[in-house]
């Protein structure tokens, strides 16, 4: 079982329009909706690859229970904390004359500290699963430090987690020595105050993080695949080149495949493979849907993985901004 966290879920509203004009008038050529959200997305991605998973987060208003019945509607169990206003809506347009994309999020809705505290207690009451997924952005009224805080609950229960955030939100998280993250190139850099140009850049930054007292950290590099750290070694996965219909979920993915092979203690390699070629599934569907099980399945053969050993170092710290 693979339990996650969605503290900020979204109702995504995917448009596509052929041609878009500024300050024109402008008709949509297909409308649909998703439930979305960083750990609501791995759950579905699960859920899709045939995993057991459940979504905790805080939901409320009528478009947090159109979120709820989108998931019910795709099989997706959930146990969400209910909040008094309402969750947010956001729009992702893309034009498909020009195939580019353009994104609009919303904040979301703020939480109360009574709120908060319902969702701590029932996530002590829930069936200890084998991992935990926690990630995406923080609404208003949650504290910067709360990533710190739900890795330390896990740790205290003795529950694997994988976080996946960025900025200040990751940065408090990593204190607390989370089992896994998965930042990407341009997260890393900021997380690590330094540009990360080359694949050795890149390694040696997967390296540090590791050094934090991270068992596994995992940077991903868009079409390049990922490359996966731990003190032992260094796991590499490129998938094949693809057309890429919509970037949006590739990560949410990654983190699926990732969760899906650790959870059942299988090697590194397996897991990196999965992640790789789910992250790439995602590309190949449009607007925020996410992996379809059968482009999974026939990209996996079609991943190159390579792992070496790693050799002691020295540590050596980026500094933070």
């Amino acid at each position: 079982m693979i339990a996650t966290i969605t503290l900020n879920p979204t109702m995504d509203r995917t448009i596509t329009v052929h041609g878009l004009v500024l300050d024109e008038a402008n008709r949509w050529t297909n409308l649909r909706l998703y439930a979305g959200g960083k750990g609501i997305d791995v759950s579905r991605a699960i859920h899709e690859m045939g995993g057991k998973t459940v979504a905790y987060g805080f939901i409320g208003g009528d478009t947090g229970r159109t979120v709820e019945i989108l998931l019910d509607e795709e099989g997706v169990s959930f146990s969400f904390t209910p909040i008094g206003r309402e969750t947010r809506t956001n729009f992702i347009i893309t034009d498909t004359k020009t195939s580019r994309q353009t994104r609009i999020y919303a904040p979301g809705p703020y939480i109360s500290k009574k709120e908060l505290g319902r969702f701590f207690r029932k996530m002590r009451q829930m069936e200890p699963p084998d991992l935990i997924v926690a990630g995406g952005s923080v609404p208003p009224g949650i504290p910067a430090n709360i990533y710190y805080d739900i890795v330390t609950e896990c740790k205290g229960f003795g529950i694997r987690s994988i976080l996946d955030s960025e900025g200040q939100w990751l940065m408090e998280g990593i204190r607390a020595e989370p089992y896994l993250i998965k930042p990407n190139v341009r997260e890393a850099e900021g997380l690590l105050n330094t540009e990360l140009p080359t694949e050795e850049a890149i390694i040696k930054a997967a390296l540090n993080l590791v050094e934090m007292n991270i068992e596994i950290a995992v940077i991903s590099r868009g079409k390049d695949g990922i490359i996966a750290a731990t003190k032992e070694r260094i796991v590499k996965a490129v998938p094949p080149p693809v057309k890429v219909r919509s970037a949006v979920g590739a990560g949410d993915c990654t983190i699926a495949g990732l969760a899906l092979k650790l959870a059942k203690g299988e090697p590194l390699t397996e897991a990196c493979r999965l992640a790789a070629a789910m992250g790439t599934a995602a590309v190949l569907t449009p607007g925020t849907e996410l992996a379809h099980r059968a482009d999974v399945e026939e990209l996996l053969p079609q991943v190159e993985v390579s792992e070496t050993t790693t050799k002691p170092r020295a540590k050596t710290y980026f500094t933070a901004p």
